[in-house]
């Protein structure tokens, strides 16, 4: 592909690139770029919101370029404090290397291993010295730092800034030193740390790494970033069921944002809201689970359009042996064991009263009623969610 028709290939969907001459002028070298995107394992899941990138960097790869995947088993210690009001919770080294495990496997759903250079940053960062870092540091002024809109929120609000958060955006600019990067890949919360590698390389006299950013992914929530700590998020290594039934949850504002996102196109003019909600929640099933799309959009349909559950395959729930137990508590618990989901009590009670909680189609409306459940029965938590109790 010509320099020119690959740039405008590569920058549909993107959000910010500094910048797209430079771009083009890579792309023009006749080689396979050096495409560089950091993921620091600070969970075991990759999520929907991280696919983006990850498909991104796939394009380049399909272009003939070369991905160059940072485990950030280094930085994954520290956490990025990128879009964050509090601190990151610290990890060991061995929680990172567990879940590094996982992230080179779900990636591989996406990129092609082999145009994948997967390193840790681990491997430069633990042979440094002290002198070594306090000279790094000296590279990058405390006003810079400032600068971020995140860090100057938290002072503003009197949050705690901890001196280790500010290493972050350093040790990032320096794996793309190490690594060479032709081009980082970020989402747009990622400018400042990616501009530090711009900065870096030049004073090492290398050719200028080019900031591509994409956009960022809201949660099931429709506000907040989607977050495994925030409970807002679609898990690709999640069951298919599990998958399309969250997806069946957002809202309608929310799905004409995936589509745009994930698929990478409109939802369907004149398809019904409910009926492209489907497509969607098949499609991104099939991108992780080919095997289960047909499956379990059929199974949706015999659950909830139907409406026969006798015969759905619905996940199980097995209920704590305890007695004088609340119907409040027991869906507050269902929610959050078998959907993840961290609804509030008031929330609960409120879907209660409304009639969409049922027993065997039987309407329990009394939140602080007590509860027994028995093997065999069927809990309908809401009209897109129930369970089979074991």
């Amino acid at each position: 592909m010509r320099p020119d028709e690959a740039l405008a290939s590569l920058k549909r969907g993107s959000a910010q690139i500094i910048n797209e001459s430079e771009l083009r002028d890579k792309l023009a070298l006749g080689r396979p770029l050096r495409v560089k995107l950091g993921v620091d394992p600070t969970t075991s899941d990759i999520h929907l919101g991280h696919t983006i990138v990850l498909r991104k960097l796939r394009e380049f790869q399909d272009l003939g370029h070369q991905a160059i995947l940072i485990i950030g088993d280094f930085t994954g210690m520290i956490g990025d404090p990128s879009g964050r009001s509090v601190t990151r919770p610290h990890l060991t080294h061995e929680e990172v290397i567990a879940n590094a495990a996982t992230y080179r496997e779900q990636a591989f759903k996406i990129l092609d291993p082999d145009r994948t250079e997967t390193v840790c940053n681990g491997d430069w960062f633990r042979n440094m010295s002290f002198e070594d870092v306090i000279r790094l540091n000296s590279r990058v002024t405390l006003q810079q730092m400032l600068q971020r809109e995140d860090f100057k929120a938290r002072i503003e609000q009197q949050h705690p800034i901890r001196v280790h958060e500010v290493q972050y955006p350093i040790m990032q600019g320096w794996d793309s030193v190490m690594v060479k990067a032709d081009v980082e890949l970020g989402g747009t919360d990622q400018l400042f740390n990616i501009l530090i590698g711009r900065d870096f390389q030049r004073e090492e006299a290398m050719p200028q790494q080019v900031v591509f950013l994409l956009p960022i992914l809201e949660g099931l929530d429709g506000s907040k970033k989607m977050s495994k700590s925030l409970g807002n998020y679609v898990g690709i290594n999640e069951s298919p069921t599990e998958i399309f039934g969250k997806l069946m949850s957002i809202s309608d504002e929310l799905m004409a944002r995936y589509y745009e996102l994930l698929l990478r196109r409109a939802v369907p003019s004149g398809m019904h809201p409910l009926e492209a909600k489907k497509q969607l929640a098949s499609e991104i099933v099939e991108m992780y689970h080919p095997d289960a799309a047909r499956k379990v959009l059929d199974d949706w349909n015999t659950r909830f359009s139907k409406r026969d559950l006798s015969r759905a395959d619905l996940p199980q729930y097995s209920p704590a042996k305890t007695n004088d137990v609340t119907t409040v508590a027991v869906i507050s618990q269902v929610y959050r064991d078998v959907f993840g989901l961290d609804k509030s009590h008031s929330e609960v009670s409120r879907l209660i009263k409304q009639g969409s909680v049922t027993i065997d189609d039987t309407k329990v409306t009394d939140p602080k009623a007590q509860i027994a459940l028995h093997p065999g029965q069927i809990l309908r938590l809401d009209r897109k969610r129930a369970v089979r109790i074991g």
